[in-house]
């Protein structure tokens, strides 16, 4: 049973840095893939970023690229996301997420497993 938890949110103010860590815990084989998604009250849960795990290579939303880094801890079973210049409108709350299916990771839907979420909060 994969189990993935999310650490690392907080209040910040407009231009601030924070960083979210997802610990995955209970799986032996790495997952095809890892994504951080985020929702905002009223709106679509949105797909920020995501890390392939096989050959590492990541993509970004165009709403978070240059300002956002995913990276991974293949030792430490961790996932890793760096946000800097954050605006007010990265308020949500943020989640983890992975998948071994192709399908769910090429589409960014019906992931298997999440975490709990982390609340970050941004400030003008």
């Amino acid at each position: 049973q994969v189990q993935l938890v999310e650490s690392g949110g907080g209040s910040v103010q407009a231009g601030g840095s924070l960083r979210l860590s997802c610990a995955a815990i209970g799986y032996t084989l790495s997952p095809y893939c890892m994504v951080w998604f985020r929702q905002a009250p009223g709106k679509e849960r949105e797909g920020v970023a995501i890390i392939r795990t096989g050959d590492g290579s990541t993509s970004l939303a165009d709403s978070v690229k240059g300002r956002f880094t995913i990276s991974r801890d293949k030792v430490k079973n961790t996932l890793d996301l760096q946000m800097s210049s954050l605006k007010p409108e990265d308020t949500a709350m943020y989640y983890c997420a992975a998948d071994y299916r192709t399908y769910a990771c090429f589409s960014l839907t019906s992931f298997r497993y999440w975490g709990q979420g982390t609340q970050v909060t941004v400030s003008s």
